[in-house]
């Protein structure tokens, strides 16, 4: 019975918080007002639109949306205010960082047109506050940020990637030693780590990781092998430290906004959650670790660039963009 009121810690929200107006709605309303025709032709499209799924985390020259670069101080000032809408106060800074990072790359490659971090979009689908559904994307290199709401409420929050690179910067300048996810890196090693010297040796499913996320810009996730060990199968103090891993990839977002995502992982069952290590567990060893329950999955890779190049991912297998929640609402209504 501890392991289980224990794990039901794992995913409930530190300060609950009531759902109360749709912020999200309000703050993009008053982003679209501030544009011109020509801005909201690109940053307002339709809900049912297949752009709607079609999210990257590479460079992409040509993604739908109204980019950063393109917008007065006002305008930025509004697409601010819908981060804030949703994410909490270290999801935030994780992409403010994220796109510091853009310009270290621009200036350590020689290449600002490439590496450019007016090259974030805002992508508005469907009408904001539309009780049928509506969703916005902000997204750009080492970003993706997918929202879909229903009900005025958050009923998705995935695809969610946030990646680093570098995953630690080592040039000399203001910046040197910045992390941006240094907890996704070092929170996991220390879980790995402690299971080993527990005896679960079974956590680590393979001596070499993956060269990547295996998810990548897959629209659709798939359930992984069952690797590594459960949550159930863990001690107290190592359910702790899973928790303390899996929040850094809930705790992007606001306790209301990841409240429906977290719900549905909590009814499937807290016990059959994994995790799994592949690779060096030293830093500066390419590694590669998942966290999967029956209904999503969490991974991350550190392969490249001499294991300073760190992608990290949640999804859903079922209910990315708001898929399931649509459709029973479709099925419900009709």
């Amino acid at each position: 019975m501890k392991k289980l009121l224990s794990l039901a810690f794992l995913i409930l929200p530190l300060h609950a918080q009531e759902p109360g107006p749709d912020k999200s709605a309000d703050a993009a309303g008053k982003f679209l007002a501030t544009l011109d025709a020509a801005q909201k032709a690109k940053a307002a499209l339709p809900f049912a639109t297949d752009e709607r799924e079609n999210f990257h985390f590479t460079p992409q020259n040509n993604r739908a949306g109204l980019p950063l670069k393109e917008m007065t101080d006002a305008q930025r000032d509004a697409a601010m205010a819908l981060l804030d809408s949703a994410l909490s106060e270290k999801g935030k800074l994780k992409v403010t960082q994220i796109m510091t990072l853009e310009s270290i790359l621009a200036d350590i490659e020689k290449n600002p047109t490439y590496r450019d971090n007016g090259k974030y979009f805002v992508s508005i689908f469907g009408t904001p506050g539309d009780e049928k559904g509506w969703g916005w994307r902000y997204e750009g290199h080492h970003l993706t940020l997918n929202l879909t709401y229903l009900h005025g409420k958050a009923v998705s929050v995935t695809p969610s990637f946030m990646g680093s690179n570098p995953g630690q910067v080592r040039v000399e300048g203001k910046h040197k030693g910045l992390q941006v996810l240094a907890a996704e890196e070092d929170l996991a090693r220390a879980l790995v780590t402690t299971l080993i010297a527990d005896g679960k040796s079974g956590v680590v499913f393979s001596e070499k990781p993956p060269g990547e996320i295996i998810t990548a810009e897959n629209r659709t996730a798939s359930a992984l092998e069952p690797v590594g060990i459960a949550a159930g199968d863990m001690t107290e103090t190592q359910q702790a430290a899973l928790k303390a891993l899996f929040t850094q990839y809930s705790g992007r977002y606001r306790n209301e906004i990841a409240a429906s995502d977290l719900e549905r992982i909590k009814a499937a069952g807290l016990e059959k959650i994994r995790f799994g290590w592949a690779g060096g567990t030293k830093p500066g060893e390419a590694y590669y670790y998942r966290i999967q329950g029956p209904t999503f999955l969490m991974e991350a890779a550190n392969v490249q660039n001499n294991a300073n190049h760190l992608h990290a991912t949640w999804r859903d297998f079922n209910n990315d963009f708001g898929r399931d929640l649509l459709k029973e609402h479709l099925e419900r209504d009709h």
